[in-house]
């Protein structure tokens, strides 16, 4: 059984609060199709857990076979430095076929972001450490590809559709947090 490491916490990109019983963590990639419909079953899930979820996403960008994913995970980082990580976050996905460069320029002007500091930001890889971070953090917890999930801290080994998950984090909500 592979652990969350380390667990959810201020450092992660965060819907809802901590205090929350039900903790879903996804290791994910902009570019990745599964992660694309992967979000559509995190959004359901989202709507049916309501105020009982708290889900965190970290990147796991495999560049190997996605070449703009990195890229994506940093316009996601700089827009959140601005305030606005989950906008980014839900456009990539939106259109994970648009993830080049112009188009990452065009959804920050779409979210209004300075654009002065987002290209600054871009071009200097400020948040390549963090991405590192998240990559890092993958390796240690078990994550080989994406996306992975982890429930209260434990990696979810099944399927990821919207029943398979929601039974696991039905369950996982009666049992302490891992980590």
């Amino acid at each position: 059984m592979s652990t969350l490491k380390p667990p959810l916490g201020p450092r992660d990109h965060l819907r809802g609060e901590l205090s929350r019983p039900i903790h879903l963590v996804e290791f994910g990639d902009f570019e990745c199709p599964l992660c694309g419909q992967a979000q559509i079953v995190v959004q359901a899930l989202a709507r049916a857990l309501g105020d009982q979820l708290c889900f965190g996403f970290r990147n796991f960008p495999v560049v190997g076979a996605h070449p703009n994913a990195q890229i994506a995970a940093e316009a996601a980082e700089a827009a959140g430095a601005q305030g606005k990580y989950w906008e980014m976050h839900d456009l990539l996905f939106d259109d994970q076929h648009a993830l080049e460069v112009p188009h990452l320029g065009r959804y920050a002007e779409q979210l209004g972001l300075d654009m002065h500091r987002f290209v600054a930001d871009l071009q200097a890889h400020r948040f390549l450490e963090k991405i590192r971070g998240d990559l890092h953090s993958g390796a240690i917890s078990g994550v080989v590809g994406t996306p992975t999930f982890f429930i209260n801290g434990i990696r979810h080994e099944g399927p990821f559709d919207f029943d398979s998950l929601l039974a696991a984090m039905t369950l996982a909500a009666r049992f302490p947090r891992a980590g």
